[in-house]
């Protein structure tokens, strides 16, 4: 059946190549590749949706910026999950973010898309096709204007910048206008082209203006909230950091600072991977299925100054907006962004600047006042043989446990010890998230002796909480770069967004998708048990996924206690030229730590 299944593959491969070899016609010069001249200067070597035949000049020029070595359109099998493959490659480069659709369900259909990637603050850069403008008004098939489904109404509230080109002049000031707003405002910003633009002639086929030069990131700093801010962190008794996910491009200079203070470390949700699980002022993740470590610390009573850097302060990272034990008047608000200030006006400073040059300036003047640093490069402490954590699991016995079926909790610990260091771990919505955000501790190799990571070892969507975002985020990680991605996601979602695994198969793409699966909505049963709610809605046939996931040409095996985990081959799942599914029948009893979410909810 293998041999059979990868003749299959082959023949398609190569009736595709002989397709490409045809002679292609000579197409002129248009307004299209313009726009794909300004996404190469940006550095940009992949987009995602899926075409259509107004959208389709916009495609030809795609085509010959990849024969001439330049980007490629990735299709995805559904809009969304174009909008989440860009967010994912977002955060594998922090480079823009790039999506498109065509005409009317095209456009409607990224609508989830769009608006997670406006509450998670992920820079887009959406196109959408729109009918030739001599057809407004008139009934045109799919038409997207004001006198059908209206496109620009559609996204208006979920988009930073959101405009029509209605002429040909207008093209390039409103493309530097849109991804300049989805860069400085961390939003997705939306285009929508009529097809007869994009297939306009145009006399040139590069971009007029260095658009890299004017998206340079120039840092900034306020010097009196500076001053005011190394002269509290100086007196602090007993300072704890709050880290975010925003943190990452400064995090070697924040925990120096901390280390200098002696302060105590927490991570939001999405903060976490930013920090080593075993670092030893480490006190967990606070916020949703947060650590009991991290809120006494926060209620400790000689905690005399919290600094929250590079975080949102949403109603999952402070735990339904707790005022007892975060937002009150110890907190120091570090932000480059300015706009989030607004989260914490309770705050008794906010701090504006570029978090490096924060962070940087302030090292600088605590040893200047005979405050040196004295980093820890001893190993980190052992216990029973294994590296210690210096914060609380809510159910260490689930952590260790052999039984069977397999442990939600137990499978957490095990990722990271099955997949090299320095593998990505995406956490798709539901109760797949919560159980990575408490009990998946990934790391670096260097995490053992050193103080931090390069780059994002773990990542979900909170804010908008889509399902299956995790599915589509993990195929432009990937595509960006070939590092390790593991893709943890339950049932529920891969029933409602699973066919984007035959993107990977198509790429060949090394991703590792480990299913949750317990035959339910997870966090839907668990949360309505938990709240006294009718049990309802919530049950799901239990589905061979690693059978699906062969049925689509990659791999798939089935996991039913710690022991199967052992006898997985992980170093060919990763070496392989395509998915694999790990389909891990959890114990369906086992309740997910979402008790700050069901406080949250019962204050409603």
């Amino acid at each position: 059946m293998e041999h059979k299944r990868n003749v299959v593959a082959l023949h398609g491969r190569e009736a595709d190549a002989r397709l490409r070899r045809l002679p292609q016609q000579k197409q002129p010069v248009t307004l299209s590749d313009v726009v794909v001249s300004y996404l190469e200067t940006l550095g940009v070597e992949y987009v995602f949706g899926i075409p259509g035949g107004a959208i389709e000049p916009l495609y030809n020029a795609f085509a010959r910026s990849e024969r001439r070595g330049g980007l490629r359109a990735i299709t995805v099998r559904h809009e969304t999950s174009g909008a989440f493959a860009a967010d994912g490659y977002h955060v594998a480069t922090g480079k823009l973010g790039v999506v498109c659709a065509t005409t009317g369900p095209g456009a409607t259909n990224l609508v989830t898309g769009i608006a997670s990637a406006q509450a998670n603050r992920v820079p887009l850069l959406v196109l959408t096709a729109q009918t030739p403008l001599a057809s407004h008004g008139r009934g045109a098939f799919q038409e997207s204007t004001e006198s059908g489904t209206d496109v620009i109404k559609l996204f208006e509230p979920i988009t930073v910048y959101n405009s029509m080109i209605s002429h040909p002049e207008q093209l390039e000031n409103k493309l530097i206008t849109a991804v300049m707003a989805a860069l400085e405002h961390r939003g997705p910003a939306h285009l929508s082209l009529p097809a007869d633009i994009l297939g306009t002639a145009s006399n040139q086929s590069s971009a007029s203006w260095d658009l890299s030069r004017l998206t340079e990131r120039s840092g900034f700093l306020d010097e009196a909230s500076l001053q005011a801010f190394a002269t509290r962190l100086y007196r602090a008794r007993r300072p704890v950091f709050v880290i975010g996910d925003q943190s990452r491009l400064a995090i070697e200079e924040i925990l120096d600072t901390a280390a200098v203070l002696n302060a105590e470390i927490l991570t939001t949700p999405h903060g976490k991977g930013l920090v080593s699980p075993w670092h030893p002022r480490y006190r967990g993740v606070v916020g949703f299925a947060g650590h009991k470590s991290a809120v006494r610390l926060l209620a400790a009573p000689d905690v005399d100054m919290i600094v929250a850097v590079g975080t949102r302060l949403g109603d999952w990272e402070t735990g339904g907006w707790d005022e007892k034990l975060l937002l009150n008047e110890r907190l120091v608000h570090v932000e480059a962004e300015r706009m989030l200030h607004a989260r914490a006006p309770m705050a008794s400073l906010h701090v504006a600047g570029d978090l490096q040059l924060v962070f940087s300036r302030v090292l600088t003047a605590l040893q200047s006042a005979n405050r040196s640093a004295q980093l820890d490069t001893r190993p980190y402490q052992l216990e029973h043989g294994e590296l210690k954590f210096h914060f609380d699991l809510d159910d260490p016995a689930a952590y260790v446990s052999n039984s069977a079926p397999l442990k939600p909790q137990r499978l957490m610990r095990e990722l990271p010890r099955l997949f090299p260091p320095a593998t990505r771990y995406f956490a798709d919505t539901g109760a797949s998230f919560a159980w990575a955000i408490h009990y998946l501790h990934p790391a670096e190799e260097r995490h053992k002796t050193a103080r931090s990571v390069k780059g994002p070892l773990f990542r979900t969507c909170l804010e908008f909480a889509s399902m299956g975002w995790a599915i589509g985020a993990v195929l432009g990680a990937s595509l960006a770069d070939r590092r390790p991605v593991v893709c943890i996601t339950g049932d529920g979602s891969v029933l409602m967004s699973g066919q984007e695994f035959t993107v990977a198969v198509q790429e060949r793409l090394p991703i590792v998708f480990v299913v949750l699966n317990d035959g339910a909505l997870g966090m839907v049963k668990h949360g309505q048990r938990l709240t006294g709610a009718e049990p309802i809605g919530y049950d799901l046939p239990l589905v061979n996924f690693a059978a699906v996931a062969r049925a689509m040409g990659g791999e798939g095996v089935i996991v039913r206690e710690p022991r199967d985990l052992y006898e997985l081959d992980v170093q060919s799942m990763i070496d392989r030229d395509g998915p694999t599914l790990i389909d891990v029948r959890i114990d369906p009893a086992e309740i997910p730590p979402i008790g700050t979410r069901i406080r949250s909810l019962a204050n409603v």
